[in-house]
């Protein structure tokens, strides 16, 4: 059999293996997520542009069509992902990018979707070439193109799928070819939230939780939250844990102080492994420039970890420059580096 032919054992042998769950979300992350748009909390333009999409979609009885959600890990993208399944009353099949390895893996996901179905695909970005061959007509006629043998034998068998709705959920955009970019008819791109929504969410996932929390607590939580969700809600959960351990289980202020200068999450939102970085700019390259790898060397990290991890936040608070030459420390960023090892020293 040659490169890209399967078979129909393989197709077979696919319903069975194909990768349908994250094995990475665990039931108290899902609790947290809103399930209706009406409890999705921020993106204000981006609820309203869908809730028109959704309520069309079903005043139609139609497939929604193919959505791709753009942003930064931990706004939302598979909430929203989750929201529209619910929206629509339809099922829905998740899969990592990345776990798509063979032609009959996609084969066999799709062919198992019903009319109007979700399917989710994480890290879109990550798909390889052949799975996105498969996915082109998919998406376009709703039509599956398998090649059955090998040779002068060889035959091309065309399925009919049911009419679904792609969610496509990436971080980088511009690793997406164009034609399967094209191939979205809506689009999103999720910004960082404020602090005020932040601490919306946080009272909201305190409440989920059961955990006593005061205004000003979850405020400060917001605040140092990075202007993201899940970092958020992790926050929260590991300030309930100073809170039940040293305390008697409510979050008042000074426990969320206390439990964040513990998790040493500073007034920006920075941790240890950020200051760090800033740090070794600063302190080891006289500010900089320095280049990527050298800096990825000088942290013990890989040079993807800095640039997609650690870096977009510290460009978003103008701590950091990218350039030609490499990476720079601007004068706030020495100035926040200078005034943490100052709190450093007042501690130890």
């Amino acid at each position: 059999m040659t490169e890209g032919q399967i078979t129909e054992t393989q197709i077979t042998e696919t319903q069975f293996l194909a990768p349908v769950v994250r094995p990475d979300e665990d039931e108290v992350e899902r609790s947290l997520r809103p399930r209706r748009l009406g409890d999705f909390v921020g993106q204000e333009r981006v609820k309203e542009q869908l809730a028109i999409a959704l309520e069309a979609a079903r005043g139609r009885g139609e497939a929604l069509d193919h959505v791709l959600l753009v942003g930064p890990p931990g706004l939302g993208k598979t909430s929203l992902a989750f929201i529209v399944r619910e929206e629509l009353g339809v099922g829905i099949r998740t899969v990592a990018g990345p776990a798509l390895e063979r032609k009959g893996d996609i084969a066999a996901i799709l062919t198992s979707l019903e009319q109007r179905d979700v399917l989710f695909v994480d890290e879109i970005h990550r798909l390889n070439r052949a799975i996105e061959e498969i996915l082109y007509p998919a998406l376009e006629d709703f039509r599956l193109d398998i090649v059955v043998g090998q040779g002068p034998a060889a035959r091309t068998l065309t399925l009919d799928l049911p009419a679904f709705t792609l969610v496509g959920a990436t971080t980088r955009t511009g690793l997406l070819t164009t034609p399967l970019r094209d191939r979205f008819g809506i689009t999103f791109r999720l910004d960082y939230y404020t602090p005020a929504e932040l601490g919306l969410i946080v009272r909201r996932s305190a409440e989920i939780l059961g955990v006593e929390i005061e205004d000003d607590a979850a405020d400060e939580i917001a605040r140092r939250a990075r202007g993201t969700p899940r970092i958020a809600n992790r926050i929260l959960r590991r300030v309930r844990d100073v809170a039940e351990v040293r305390h008697e289980g409510r979050v008042t202020t000074a426990v969320a102080t206390e439990a964040l200068e513990l998790l040493e999450v500073d007034c920006e939102g920075l941790e240890r492994t950020d200051r760090d970085l800033l740090r070794a700019i600063v302190d080891r390259f006289g500010g900089g420039p320095v280049g990527l790898s050298t800096l990825a060397v000088a942290l013990g990290e890989e040079p993807d970890t800095v640039e997609d991890v650690y870096e977009p936040y510290l460009l978003q608070l103008g701590f950091l420059q990218r350039t030609p030459r490499g990476r720079i420390a601007t004068d706030r960023g020495r100035e926040h580096v200078g005034a943490a090892v100052e709190r450093e020293d007042r501690l130890f």
